[in-house]
């Protein structure tokens, strides 16, 4: 049995928030509804790149663990 494809990656809600310039300063993109998933870089449109290519891998992880990937906004907030 497969998983079921997870709607756009788009529809899934994403935090953007500041890395501290003593921890190295940019961005870390984070996704509530995939607990562990970020993406990081040094400016918030960097940080969005890379934290959609890591929800992907989640999804796509998931998918091949025959997982039902999160809903876009099922997070508990």
């Amino acid at each position: 049995m497969t998983a079921p494809v997870p709607p756009d990656l788009d529809a899934y809600p994403v935090t953007l928030a500041p890395i501290p310039a003593e921890e190295g300063g940019g961005f870390v993109a984070s996704f509530p509804d995939v607990p562990g998933c970020h993406g990081v870089g040094d400016t918030e449109e960097e940080a969005l790149a890379d934290g959609r290519q890591a929800l992907f891998a989640c999804i796509d992880a998931l998918k091949a663990a025959d997982r039902e990937p999160p809903q876009p906004g099922s997070a508990k907030g």
